[in-house]
């Protein structure tokens, strides 16, 4: 048994049969839990308080309306560690990153039906309750984040390519449309956080990032991992998206938060710790040159 998870197992009063850690996990602790009564479940420790805070807030929003984890127990948390969530298992397995049709269209469904859950404000759940942006502003609020990444990307990118990012944000940024929101985004809505089983989307995972945000801006991830390599399933992703509620005109935004998304990245790895990320660092500044390749 995993001594480092002892403590929580012994305050949630579980009796576990075995441990498997969750590699696939980037950003906090997940651990499969099989109890002694056979029952499979997860243990989840996000990386700070406003996480575990956040992924409760809206896996208890989603009940009932799309396929998600349950939170079956809450540890509030020590001096060592932020707190820890047990999370029912939703059968199936990561989807592939070359879904077929139905696939596709299943994904564009459930992507969709998270977007319908529309929010009176744009922010994000915190340790200390909803925080709304200022003025209600999601374009304000993308100045900010941006201008907060410069000074961590600064001094890792290289000076020509951070001028040039500096330029393609602000001629990209004033070409956006009016954002489509407020409504509920993932923030990592990618293959390893949609559950499948065979030919049948099984659920969603993950909502740790989530937020009330503009639909625009939750394309990234499909982008990058499904749709850049299997241009066809975007086809029909967005007829299945488009059977719940209209897309918004990614041709148009897309490149802006393909870029955003990726000078987000490199300031994350950053602050994260370069050693242990640096495939993902490397992987974001090759998208940023791409992206600002016309300037």
């Amino acid at each position: 048994m995993n001594k480092s998870i002892q403590p929580i197992i012994t305050a949630l009063k579980l009796k576990v049969q075995r441990i498997e850690g969750v590699p696939e996990s980037y950003s906090s602790e997940v651990y499969k839990l099989l109890l002694t009564g056979g029952e499979t479940v997860y243990l989840k420790i996000p990386f700070n308080k406003h996480k575990w805070m956040r992924e409760q807030r809206i896996l208890q929003m989603l009940q009932g309306v799309m396929p998600v984890p349950e939170v079956l127990k809450v540890w509030p948390g020590d001096d060592a560690r932020p707190g820890a969530l047990l999370l029912s298992a939703i059968p199936g397995t990561a989807c592939p990153e070359t879904p077929d049709r139905e696939l596709a269209y299943q994904i564009g469904m459930l992507h969709a039906t998270m977007h319908q859950v529309q929010l009176p404000e744009y922010g994000v759940h915190d340790a200390d309750g909803f925080k709304a942006l200022p003025h209600n502003d999601w374009r304000l609020y993308q100045q900010g984040n941006f201008a907060d990444w410069q000074q961590v990307c600064r001094n890792i990118l290289d000076p020509d390519l951070f001028e040039a990012c500096l330029e393609y944000f602000a001629a990209a940024f004033a070409a956006l449309p009016q954002p489509d929101g407020p409504c509920l985004i993932h923030m990592d809505f990618r293959p390893g956080n949609i559950l499948v089983n065979g030919q049948a989307v099984t659920g969603l995972i993950d909502f740790e990032s989530a937020r009330s945000g503009a639909a625009e801006a939750d394309f990234t991830k499909l982008n990058r991992y499904i749709w850049s390599g299997h241009p066809q399933a975007r086809e029909h992703y967005a007829a299945g998206y488009e059977a719940v509620r209209p897309l918004p005109d990614l041709d148009r935004v897309l490149p802006f938060y393909e870029f955003y998304d990726a000078f987000s990245g490199v300031a994350w790895c950053v602050r994260r710790g370069i050693g242990k990320n640096r495939d993902f660092l490397e992987e974001n500044i090759a998208v940023l040159r791409s992206a600002v390749r016309p300037c």
